[in-house]
């Protein structure tokens, strides 16, 4: 071991499970990836916020409105857990919050469509937190410790974020034939972004690669794609509905579902900030940060303050002493 390299014993740690902490020597591009992709993850939490924060005030019932509440809640925790996991790594928060306002940085492409009914909120819940959580639990196992530690939380209430969803879906499946039809059209319009959530086919991917060999990811993203399509078929037919796929179907030698073609096409004019809600989302982001401003400054105000008291109290204590 004592002739190996820097980056030979960094690798050795990783293929050994041996979790790599904030202070522990890292190649800069494994430290690059980590900052782009957690992120990437934690802005995408914030403007997840703003298509279920859209229903928060026409929620059908109180019922409704007190569990919406508390999910977009939650993702303003998921996210604030995340960023606190990139500032390990040396970046500083503001300056990932204004990559984000200026339409620099990244998020998930999921959330630039717009949510029309209120069954949008269970194809959210079913559909989108169901392939997050897909993607998301073999995280606990990333080889860098902060960042497998918020995700533990992260999972935890994501499923039950999943389960909400289906419930709602439930519920429309078993109402009125308008109630199920409203789920059906929620599915039909969310079921092709899910997918393309996982990212980039493979042979498309530029980071897949170098991510899973560092144990950043644990499984690619046709893997964890076609996982995501075998666990929701079944979901799908208890419910009565239809998957708006004509090219579904089992597929006996692999043991796992044919689906069609993803319309790559869609996916990255939207990454590209094409998207039926792309200005529209970072147009919230610019005002709620214009607007939150006197509160950021407040608070580091207040912050000062406290600290110039604390250091009166001490230089006092310590004339005292003497």
């Amino acid at each position: 071991m004592a002739n190996l390299t820097k980056e030979e014993l960094f690798q050795a740690k990783i293929d050994a499970e041996i979790k790599i902490e904030p202070k522990d020597w890292m190649p800069e591009a494994y430290r690059k990836t980590l900052i782009r992709q957690i992120s990437q993850h934690a802005h995408s939490e914030i403007i997840g916020m703003l298509p279920e924060g859209n229903w928060i005030s026409r929620a059908p019932s109180l019922r409704r409105k007190v569990a919406l509440l508390a999910k977009v809640q939650d993702e303003a925790g998921h996210g604030l857990y995340l960023y606190s996991a990139a500032e390990t790594l040396g970046v500083d928060r503001a300056d990932l919050m204004n990559d984000l306002v200026t339409g620099k940085a990244k998020y998930s492409s999921i959330f630039n469509y717009p949510t029309l009914t209120w069954a949008d909120m269970g194809a959210i819940g079913w559909l989108v937190d169901g392939a997050a959580i897909m993607n998301q639990v073999p995280l606990c196992r990333c080889s860098y410790g902060p960042y497998a530690r918020a995700m533990v939380r992260v999972c935890k209430e994501e499923s039950f974020h999943q389960r909400q969803g289906y419930e709602i879906m439930m519920t429309l499946s078993n109402g009125t034939p308008e109630q199920k039809a409203m789920a059906q059209d929620a599915l039909n319009r969310w079921w092709w972004p899910s997918i393309m959530m996982f990212g980039p086919s493979d042979a498309d991917s530029s980071h897949s690669a170098q991510s899973m060999a560092w144990k950043i990811k644990r499984f690619s993203n046709d893997e964890l794609r076609q996982r995501f399509v075998d666990a929701t078929v079944s979901q799908a037919e208890y419910l009565g509905l239809t998957l708006p796929d004509k090219d579904l179907k089992w597929n006996e030698e692999r043991g796992s579902y044919d689906f069609g073609a993803i319309d790559w096409d869609e996916f990255w004019n939207v990454v590209k900030g094409n998207g039926p809600c792309n200005r529209q989302r970072i147009k919230a982001r610019q005002k709620a940060e214009e607007n939150g401003k006197w509160v950021k400054e407040a608070a580091m105000a207040y912050a000062e303050k406290r600290r110039k008291r604390q250091q009166k109290i001490k230089t006092q204590e310590a004339a005292k002493a003497a």
